[in-house]
């Protein structure tokens, strides 16, 4: 059931959201390619009229094409005019979800917290890699959302060499190169384990206060060489050391990837959270 927000003057809002992310060419809006922003977008305009600037929108995590949300946070700027075109007392999470195609769903839409930024607020984000390899049961449905991979991997000798990624780093081996963003990110947690019994599919789980281009698929990708047995821990420390985009391993395909969870920290303290963010990061930083 969806809870009714009380709409008698503008502000900032938070909706928390999912999508299947299959059809899609990624969250961002791009000129004649369908992606969940203008699909928000478009939908949004049905409610609260036109907009100048998306509503100021802005997203926690900018997932790529193909890949999925379980729990995706956003932010939007709603003018008094804007919200008093729906009413006091409305359901805008349910309106929206009629609205929009059965691949996106909002599950909230509250007023904010005062200092909330969907993207700088935010302490973590975490993902999951869904592989089902040689050992794993196929079902048909997994093609969506797990990627085929031949041979059985070793999940044991995978998660011990993840760890050596983990903590604040340069992840420039793993990242796809922006002009002007930092690659230093602070991993928290990997995990990669076998769900479901000794046939089941394996799960690559990530942590980390934000990820660069790339980084989570990249990262599985050099995991599966160590699974295969053509890497060990050792390739990983090299790469992550040397901070230089690197060949030997494949960054993997993006149907395997679903946007967990965003955390955030108390009212309080999320207004000096995004300023923090919003610092370039050093390895100093530690």
């Amino acid at each position: 059931m969806k809870t009714p927000v009380n709409l008698t003057v503008g502000g900032r809002f938070r909706m928390l959201l999912a999508y299947d992310g299959t059809d899609f060419a990624g969250w961002a809006k791009q000129p004649g390619l369908r992606t969940v922003q203008s699909e928000l977008l478009k939908e949004m305009q049905v409610i609260f009229g036109k907009t100048k600037d998306d509503f100021g929108m802005r997203v926690a995590g900018r997932t790529d094409a193909g890949v999925h949300a379980d729990a995706q946070v956003i932010h939007v700027d709603l003018s008094d005019a804007q919200v008093k075109r729906i009413g006091r007392s409305t359901d805008v999470a349910g309106r929206l979800t009629a609205l929009l195609p059965d691949d996106i769903h909002i599950y909230t839409f509250e007023r904010a917290p005062e200092g909330f930024d969907a993207r700088f607020s935010a302490t973590s984000r975490r993902y999951i890699y869904r592989i089902a390899d040689g050992q794993s049961h196929k079902a048909p449905k997994l093609a969506r959302y797990a990627l085929y991979f031949a041979r059985p991997l070793d999940v044991a000798k995978m998660d011990e060499a993840a760890q050596a990624l983990l903590g604040l780093n340069d992840f420039g081996a793993f990242c796809k190169q922006r002009d002007g963003a930092t690659t230093i990110r602070d991993l928290k947690k990997i995990k990669v384990s076998r769900t479901g019994g000794a046939n089941g599919i394996i799960e690559v789980e990530l942590t980390a206060d934000a990820f660069c281009h790339n980084m989570c698929r990249s990262i599985v990708g050099a995991l599966i060489k160590v699974g295969d047995g053509k890497f060990v821990r050792g390739n990983l420390t090299a790469l992550l050391k040397s901070a230089k985009r690197a060949h030997g391993y494949k960054t993997v395909e993006p149907h395997g990837l679903t946007l967990m969870e965003i955390t955030y920290p108390v009212n309080s303290k999320l207004a000096s959270q995004a300023l923090l963010a919003k610092d370039t990061r050093s390895l100093d930083d530690n």
